[in-house]
This record gives C-alpha cells, sequence and structure tokens, in this order.
C-alpha cells in the first residue's frame, strides 16, 4: 500500500493526457460521483459535477467509462445525462456500450440457483428497503442505521453466508454500509483489463475509486495509468493520488476536459 499524494500535484499527467491520442477515464459512481445515502435509490451525483460529467460524457476526444458494482439499470436511472456512457456493472459482469447494446452476466444454472434461494431468505427476513437484487449478486445494506443494529444485520447476513467455502461459485463481499453475496470469477480489475486489452497501445488512462471494492481495479492498473482516491479523508490504498469530493474531484474533471482541447 502506498501513500497518496494531495491534489493538485499533477501537471506532468495532465500534459501527458494534453499530447495523448488516446484517453481512457474510468469512474467509479458510489462514493466516487456520489455522495453515499441510505435511500440508495436516490445516489444522485454531486451536483457540482453534473455538468462536467456531462462534458466528458459527450466528448469525442476521450473515452469515459463507469465501472460500478451497481447494475446498469440502476446508473441509466441515476445518470442525469442524455447520453450515457458505456457502463461496466455489477463489479465486471455486465456492460452496457454507448450504441446501448448489453453483455449480460454469464453466469451458470449453479450460480443463479444460490443468487435465488439467498433472495428469498432476505426477503423473508428484511424489509425491501434494506436488500438488493442484482444481476449477478444480492445483497443487504445498513447505512443509516444505528451502530447495534448495524452490528445484528451484519452478523445475521455473515452467519448465513459463511456457509458457502472459499471454492464455492459465491463470494461474500463487505461494501460501504452493507454485505454483498456475489457471484465468484469478477472484479472491477477484469473490467480495467478488458477495457486497457482493446487498445494496441495503452492509452493516457486514470481509474477514480472510492472503496475497497477499488483496490481491485488499482491493481490492474499499476504501472499503466493514474490510480486516483476521491473520499474525504485518505487511507491506507494502492492508489497514487487523494481528492476529497467535490471540490476536488470537480477541479480534476475540470483539468482533464481543459487538457483534451
Amino acid at each position: 500500500m502506498s501513500n497518496t499524494t494531495d491534489f493538485p500535484d499533477l501537471d506532468h499527467f495532465f500534459e501527458q493526457l494534453r499530447g495523448a491520442s488516446r484517453r481512457l477515464l474510468m469512474l467509479d459512481y458510489d462514493g466516487t460521483l456520489a455522495p453515499f445515502t441510505p435511500e440508495r435509490d436516490r445516489a444522485l451525483p454531486y451536483p457540482s459535477i453534473v455538468q462536467a460529467l456531462h462534458d466528458l460524457f459527450a466528448h469525442p476526444q476521450c473515452r469515459t467509462v463507469l465501472v460500478s458494482g451497481r447494475s446498469v439499470a440502476d446508473l441509466l436511472r441515476l445518470l442525469p445525462v442524455d447520453t450515457p456512457p458505456e457502463i461496466w456493472g455489477s463489479h465486471g459482469w455486465e456492460r452496457r456500450r454507448t450504441d446501448g447494446s448489453m453483455t449480460p452476466p454469464p453466469l451458470d444454472d449453479e450460480t443463479a440457483d444460490v443468487l435465488e434461494r439467498e433472495w428469498q431468505w432476505l426477503e423473508s427476513m428484511f424489509p425491501t428497503s434494506q436488500i438488493e437484487r442484482k444481476p449477478a449478486s444480492v445483497a443487504l445494506h445498513w447505512r443509516g442505521y444505528e451502530p447495534e443494529v448495524q452490528a445484528t444485520l451484519r452478523s445475521l447476513a455473515s452467519k448465513r453466508w459463511r456457509q458457502f467455502p472459499d471454492e464455492a461459485a459465491v463470494e461474500r463481499h463487505p461494501f460501504s454500509g452493507g454485505l454483498e453475496l456475489r457471484a465468484a470469477g469478477k472484479t472491477k480489475a477484469d473490467a480495467v483489463r478488458a477495457l486497457l486489452a482493446e487498445y494496441e497501445e495503452t492509452p493516457v488512462a486514470a481509474y477514480l475509486g472510492d472503496d475497497r471494492t477499488d483496490e481491485d481495479a488499482f491493481a490492474a492498473l499499476e504501472g499503466r495509468g493514474l490510480r486516483v482516491l476521491v473520499r474525504p479523508e485518505p487511507r491506507e490504498t494502492l492508489a497514487d493520488v487523494h481528492l476529497r469530493p467535490p471540490d476536488q474531484l470537480l477541479q480534476f474533471l475540470e483539468q482533464w476536459l481543459l487538457h483534451l482541447s
């Protein structure tokens, strides 16, 4: 793990960006572009960055991609833009291209059956507002609850999902505000590697993320791009740079746009 440096010591990177023929900007959503909220269906981007996102998504000289744990359908509903970007959802299990074509999760029958059974268990145990069904996972949320309630919910889900051994078709993944049971075999790193593999020459690239799940993406980008941790306070991370949202995040996005001309 490295110590991050504070923005704005990025002059060299942005000069590389200005002269590049290929640019790739990869963005996590929750906690990066949008603040966390107990009402996850209302997790809209920071108002101050909406125009920058609109300009990035529409810019012909930059490929901007969302890489998120959310489903593609969720992101399309939350993004306040006319032209959605390319999206890798469900931690790399889903892909939506800019023409609207979709690559759904290639789940085998065993994995699909496990997720369906665990979804039924969640439905029988918890209010709808606390549970989530995604194309390649199910999740229990506890953000916004009192610490004692959070501990109880965490204990219930952890005890239930400890039945699955390390070699099972599904994996337990804690995240900020909950616990997820996800189809094994893919992380955000797979999305990053797939995107980079589509270039004959490595683009000038950056990945912005906040969560522990973004550390997989940071690892995949090592030596091949800029890794940016976006969160109010720094933490131990593989990222190269730490930005505090929304102000420093907006500065970064505006600088990126400025250096595309």
